[in-house]
């Protein structure tokens, strides 16, 4: 006995819609879910190692000339008399709370500072990433490609430049070429001195913040200045970027499929951009997510060759002056940056790559 299978009733497009509205509910749950305990597992980690350091906090803030009184009595404001599971509770309320603390250096709220100061390495970083990203993968996939060849070997020296030269080094051939000699960019900080404070702070990103002014004298000025602080960044981001590209190229264009492409009379370009190329593209988003987030917090050298009022120029100022609350929350800045950066990249692996969805 048979039984007609269109006698068999279909799914109602309700219920599938149903349970696909569940699934993806359960996943962005899921999503802030590990987000909330990787951000929790950091505010532990800063915590802790604040704690471990051989910096007395207690000692920054009321000086080396301080009453035992006087000692004690600032212990117990800044609640470091309490026991340690106390302290961190608190340190986790304050922090969803946006209170970070106030900066010895500055004497102003942590969370003020760095709103003034992360989006100025943002914007250099963002810019270097940018160009790391254009020329790093265009070389990488040449090199490849002409696998050898006296083209190949010149962007692997490049590469090896990238690894080798000092970042600090460089920024100051750079000054002393580019703007000292040849005057084609202009010289340390963000602005010409008499163009400072002329815009008023909207997103803290002084291109973005010209524009939307309607200051293009500003905003060219601004350019002007920050090509080759970012241009510095982005030759160590290229170097990275285009080795890694290459190795994940030489690796496609062995592939079975490729020759296969190549024997039916497919054009070489087509093999290489679209047959080659597009399966490279998921681990390389981790390579350029992770330069991006090197760069975000690596700059350090970068800012204070070019004076440049970012967050790693911030951060060593803190270092030098134990200043032990600007120091954590720049550490939890720059890890959230991290753990935001990979999110991003998780959610692209299944923008790009049917099989992770």
């Amino acid at each position: 006995m048979t039984t007609d299978q269109s006698a068999l009733p279909s799914p109602a497009p309700g219920n599938f819609a149903g349970r696909r509205a569940r699934r993806r509910a359960m996943a962005v749950g899921g999503f802030l879910i590990t987000l909330f305990l990787t951000f929790l597992g950091l505010l532990a980690i800063t915590f802790f190692i604040g704690r471990v350091i051989p910096i007395d906090p207690v000692l920054a803030v009321v000086g080396d000339r301080a009453t035992q009184a006087q000692y004690d009595a600032a212990k117990i404001a800044m609640g470091l008399d309490r026991p340690l599971y106390e302290q961190f509770f608190t340190y986790v309320v304050n922090v969803f709370s946006g209170d970070l603390g106030r900066s010895v250096s500055t004497g102003r709220a942590v969370a003020d500072d760095l709103s003034r100061f992360f989006p100025a390495t943002f914007e250099m970083a963002t810019l270097g990433i940018l160009i790391g990203v254009a020329l790093g993968v265009p070389l990488g996939v040449t090199a490849a490609a002409r696998q050898g060849s006296w083209l190949d070997q010149a962007i692997r020296v490049v590469g090896l430049l990238g690894y080798s030269v000092p970042a600090f080094w460089l920024g100051l051939v750079g000054l002393a070429l580019f703007y000292a000699r040849l005057r084609w960019v202009g010289g340390p900080g963000r602005l010409d001195i008499f163009y400072d404070g002329l815009v008023s702070p909207v997103t803290g990103m002084i291109l973005i913040d010209s524009l939307l002014a309607g200051e293009i004298d500003i905003f060219w000025n601004a350019v002007w200045h920050i090509i080759l602080p970012a241009s510095v960044l982005g030759f160590f981001s290229l170097a990275y970027i285009a080795r890694m590209t290459r190795s994940f190229m030489l690796d496609q264009l062995s592939q079975e499929f490729v020759t296969t492409a190549r024997v039916k009379g497919v054009p070489e370009q087509v093999v290489i951009w679209r047959h080659a190329f597009n399966p490279i593209r998921v681990p390389l988003i981790t390579v350029i997510g992770l330069s991006y987030a090197g760069l975000l917090e690596g700059s350090v050298m970068i800012e204070t060759v070019f004076s440049w009022p970012g967050i790693g120029n911030y951060l060593t100022t803190a270092l030098l002056n134990a200043d032990m609350n600007a120091v954590l929350g720049s550490t939890l800045v720059i890890g959230a940056v991290f753990i935001v950066i990979n999110k991003v990249s998780d959610v692209l692996y299944r923008v790009l790559d049917p099989r992770a969805r």
